[in-house]
C-alpha cells in the first residue's frame, strides 16, 4: 500500500513523496529494546563492550521514530527467528570446514565479479587456481578465498575515498543541534539513510548533513562540511526495506555533494557478496566523529531482502553503507538484532525475558546485524510509479543500478507539482532542463569560461575523450569539476566553479566526421567483440588499427613466444586479435568490445587528416586568444591535445601546465603517427603531468617517461576497478588535483 507523507501543512504547491508500508508485524512484540548494538558472538563466547548496548534514548529521536524502531527491531527480530533451520544448518557447515556455505550458483556469481571487476590481481588468481588440481566448485571458492585475508594496497585508498562519502546526520530539536544517525551518497545529489531515521519529509527539513565529521591522518579534528535537506525536490521511503532515499541541496556556490565527495555507485547484480564473506561499516555511533567496523566481521546469513552480519556497531550507525571488501554497497545498515522468544519478547543473555526499566540494557542477548540489501531497494525504487523527471534522478546513480539515464537531470530549481496524481509521485524537481533536452537535437559547442576566472591571464580548459556524442558540455564540464574538487578537497585546497573552466567540445563533430555516432556500427551491435575488432581492422589501412591492438597487449605482457593466451582460466584463444582483446579485458578488468571500440577512435583519427583537421578546428574554437593555459586532457584528448600544442595554438598563449590522464601516448602506433611524429615534447609545453592507473585499458605504455623522456610528475593511481578510465576517478586524486592548483594560482610564475 502506498500512502502519501511529508508535509501534512496546507501550502501552495504540493511537496510529494512516497512511503510504501510493507511490513508484517508480529502479532505480539512484547516489550522492544530500541538499539543498534553490536553483535556478540555465542559460539566463541566474545561479548560486545557494555557500551554497545545503549537504548536509542541516547540519540535523539522524535515519537514517530521510536515507534518506527520498535517496529523494525519486532521485525528484524522475527525474520532472524523465522531462519533459524537454515542458519543451523550454515553453522553447522562452518564449523566442519566449509568456508562459503553458500549455494554453489551464489560462489559462482561472487567469483565472476571478482574477476570481471578486478577484484582481486589476475596473476594470483592464476597462481591459486593453477597451484594443485582443483575440479569446477573448488576452483570458484579458491578464487572467493583470495580476497579473505590479503587485499591489495588499493583497499586503503578506495575505503579513504567510500568514507568520503559519508555523513553524520544532526537534527534541530529545541533550538539545539544534535547527532540523529548516518547516511551515505549515492549520486550526486541523493543521499540514503533509513525510513526511521526519516520518517517523512518533515523530519528530513529538521536535519542536516555534515561531511569530514572526522579526524585527520594526524588525529586532528578535521573541518566540517555542512550541507542541508531539500525533500521538496526528491523524498521517497519503504517501510519494510527500512530506507529512505533524499535529495541534497546544493552548497551556496551550486555545487553538488557528491562533486566534492563523490558517491557510492549502488550496483543491481548479484555476486557482490556469499555467506561468510566480511564486510565493513562507516558511520558516526553515538553521534561520534566517523568510525569503521573492520574484520573480525561476516555475512551470517543472507534473506530475500536483508543480510544479517556480525560486526559492532551502535545507535547512530542507523543509515550506515555495509560495503565488501571491494568497497561495494551490499547493505544499507539498519538494527541490531535482540534475541526474542517465540512470543517475541526480548531475551537477555541469561535466557529471561528482558523487563525494560528494570534491566539493563547490556543484559539483553543481541544475537545479529541486519542491513537491507542494496539489490532489494534498487528493485524497490525501479517498481515506483514515476514520472520522467524524478526517474533521471536516479538514473544519475549510474548504469549499474538499472536506471536507463535517457536525458539528464538539470540544476535543482524551483519545485513545480508533478502532473502525475500524488499517490504515484515521488519528486518534485523543475520539468525545464528535460524539455529543452528534449527539443534540441541541434550539435553542442564548447563552452567559454568566466572573463577574469583565475586573474584573467591564467586559463584551465579541460580537453575530452571518446565517446560524447550527443553529451551536454555543461554537464561534463559540472563532472570534471567535480572530479577535481574531490581532489582538491583531500588536499586542503580551495575548490573551482565549473564556470571558471574552458570547455571545447569536439564530440559532435567527430562523431559526425566519421560517420557514425560513437558506437559500434549497427551491423556490429549484436557481435562479439572480436568481430567487431576485426570489421575495424578490415576498414583500417595499412593495418594500423590491428597493430595497435596488438602492441597495447604486447606492451600489458602478454606472451609473445607463440604459446596460447587463457581466457577465464582455460579456454584456448585463436586469433591474435581475439587473443590480444582477451589478454587486455582479463588484465584491466574492461570488457573487451569496449577496447575494441577506444581503439578504433583512436586509430580513426590519427589516420584520418580529414577527421583530424575538424577536430582540431573544433577545439580551436573554444581556446583563450591569449595567457597561460594549465590544460587537462584525457584519453583521445591527450593525443588531440599533443596535436593541438604542436600546430594550433593561438600566438600569445603558452603551456604552463599539460596533464595527460589514461593517455595512449606511450605507444609507437600512437606517437609515430602524430603531426610531427615521434617523442620530443612540444616547445610550448613548460611543465607535463602524467597520470595513469595500471588497470586503464586506455593507458597502455604508461609510464610515459619511458618513451617521451623525463616528465615534471608521473603518477601511477588506482581508480575503482569499474571506473579505471573514468576522468573523474583520476582528478579526484589529491596529488593530481594538487599539481594543477598550483600552476592556476596567482602566485605561480
Amino acid at each position: 500500500m502506498l500512502r502519501q507523507g511529508g508535509d501534512q501543512r496546507t501550502q501552495p504547491r504540493q511537496n510529494i513523496c512516497v512511503i510504501a508500508d510493507r511490513a508484517e508485524e508480529p502479532a505480539d512484540p512484547g516489550p522492544l529494546l530500541l538499539s543498534h548494538a553490536g553483535l556478540g558472538d555465542r559460539r566463541s563466547g566474545r561479548q560486545p563492550t557494555p557500551r554497545q548496548y545503549r537504548t536509542v534514548t541516547d540519540m535523539t529521536a522524535t515519537d514517530e521514530t521510536r515507534q518506527l524502531q520498535e517496529q523494525q527491531a519486532a521485525a528484524a527480530a522475527k525474520r532472524y527467528r523465522d531462519a533459524t533451520a537454515e542458519r543451523e544448518v550454515i553453522e553447522d557447515k562452518l564449523a566442519a570446514g566449509v568456508k562459503y556455505p553458500d549455494t554453489p550458483q551464489a560462489i559462482a556469481n561472487r567469483a565472476k565479479r571478482l574477476l570481471d571487476q578486478g577484484g582481486i590481481p589476475p596473476a594470483a588468481a592464476v597462481e591459486s587456481i593453477y597451484a594443485e588440481a582443483l575440479d569446477g566448485p573448488e576452483t570458484l571458492e579458491r578464487i572467493v578465498g583470495l580476497t579473505m585475508d590479503l587485499q591489495p594496497w588499493s583497499f586503503l585508498p578506495r575505503g579513504v575515498r567510500a568514507g568520503a562519502t559519508v555523513a553524520r546526520i544532526s537534527i534541530l530539536r529545541d533550538g539545539l543541534e544534535q547527532p540523529h544517525a548516518t547516511g551515505f551518497l549515492v549520486s550526486p545529489r541523493l543521499l540514503l539513510t533509513n525510513h526511521h531515521v526519516f520518517p517523512n519529509a518533515e523530519t528530513a527539513r529538521r536535519c542536516f548533513l555534515e561531511f569530514n565529521a572526522q579526524v585527520t591522518i594526524d588525529n586532528a579534528r578535521d573541518t566540517a562540511i555542512r550541507y542541508e535537506l531539500d525533500p521538496d525536490t526528491f523524498f521517497t521511503a519503504d517501510k519494510h526495506l527500512d530506507y529512505a532515499l533524499v535529495a541534497v541541496k546544493p552548497a551556496p556556490d551550486g555545487r553538488l555533494p557528491g562533486e566534492i565527495f563523490g558517491w557510492n555507485r549502488l550496483i543491481i547484480e548479484q555476486g557482490k557478496i556469499v555467506v561468510n564473506d566480511p564486510v565493513n561499516v562507516i558511520g558516526h555511533p553515538m553521534g561520534r566523529l566517523k568510525e569503521i567496523a573492520i574484520r573480525d566481521n561476516a555475512v551470517v546469513q543472507r534473506l530475500e531482502d536483508f543480510l544479517h552480519y556480525r560486526t559492532d556497531t551502535e545507535p547512530g550507525n542507523s543509515g550506515s553503507p555495509v560495503y565488501n571488501d571491494q568497497w561495494e554497497v551490499v547493505a544499507l545498515h539498519h538494527q541490531g538484532v535482540p534475541n526474542t522468544d517465540s512470543h517475541g519478547r526480548i531475551l537477555r543473555k541469561d535466557g529471561q525475558p528482558w523487563r525494560r526499566g528494570i534491566d539493563s540494557d547490556d543484559t539483553v542477548d543481541y544475537v545479529s546485524n541486519e542491513g537491507a540489501r542494496t539489490s532489494s531497494i534498487l528493485k524497490h525504487l525501479a517498481e515506483l510509479p514515476l514520472v520522467p523527471e524524478p526517474r533521471a534522478l536516479l538514473a544519475e546513480m549510474g548504469p549499474q543500478s538499472g536506471f536507463q539515464q535517457e536525458f539528464a537531470a538539470g540544476p535543482v530549481e524551483t519545485p513545480v507539482a508533478l502532473a502525475s496524481p500524488p499517490q504515484e509521485a515521488a519528486a518534485v524537481v523543475s520539468p525545464s532542463r528535460f524539455a529543452a533536452a528534449r527539443a534540441s537535437t541541434a550539435p553542442h559547442i564548447g563552452l567559454k569560461a568566466l572573463e577574469n576566472a583565475f586573474g584573467g591571464r591564467r586559463h584551465l580548459i579541460f580537453l575530452h575523450g571518446r565517446s560524447q556524442h550527443g553529451k551536454d558540455p555543461a554537464d561534463l564540464r559540472r563532472r570534471w569539476t567535480g572530479g577535481l574538487n574531490h581532489g582538491l578537497t583531500r588536499a586542503g585546497l580551495p575548490t573551482v566553479a565549473p564556470d571558471n573552466v574552458w570547455f571545447p567540445f569536439y564530440g559532435d563533430r567527430i562523431a559526425e566526421a566519421i560517420g557514425q555516432h560513437e558506437a559500434i556500427p549497427t551491423s556490429y551491435a549484436d557481435a562479439s567483440a572480436v568481430a567487431a575488432a576485426e570489421a575495424y581492422a578490415v576498414e583500417s589501412v595499412n593495418g594500423t588499427y590491428e597493430k595497435l591492438v596488438l602492441e597495447a597487449a604486447a606492451l600489458d605482457g602478454m606472451p609473445q613466444n607463440g604459446q596460447p593466451v587463457s581466457e577465464n582460466f582455460g579456454s584456448t584463444l585463436v586469433g591474435s586479435l581475439q587473443g590480444a582483446l582477451s589478454w587486455l579485458a582479463a588484465k584491466t578488468g574492461v570488457d573487451a568490445l569496449t577496447i575494441a571500440t577506444i581503439f578504433r577512435d583512436v586509430d580513426t583519427y590519427l589516420r584520418d587528416d580529414d577527421i583530424r583537421t575538424a577536430v582540431l578546428d573544433c577545439v580551436a574554437e573554444t581556446l583563450p586568444p591569449d595567457g597561460e593555459l594549465v590544460l587537462v586532457t584525457h584519453s583521445l584528448g591527450t593525443v588531440v591535445g599533443m596535436d593541438l600544442v604542436a600546430n594550433r595554438l593561438p600566438n600569445g598563449t603558452k603551456v604552463t601546465l599539460l596533464v595527460t590522464a589514461g593517455s595512449p601516448l606511450g605507444m609507437d602506433a600512437v606517437y609515430s603517427r602524430l603531426i610531427p611524429p615521434g617523442t620530443r615534447r612540444p616547445d610550448a609545453v613548460k611543465n607535463w603531468v602524467n597520470a595513469w592507473c595500471p588497470t586503464d585499458a586506455v593507458a597502455i605504455g604508461c609510464p610515459l617517461e619511458r618513451r617521451w623522456g623525463k616528465l615534471t610528475e608521473e603518477h601511477a593511481v588506482v581508480n575503482a576497478s569499474d571506473r579505471a578510465h573514468s576522468i573523474e576517478e583520476y582528478l579526484a586524486h589529491p596529488e593530481v588535483a594538487k599539481v594543477i592548483d598550483e600552476f592556476l594560482r596567482p602566485s605561480t610564475q
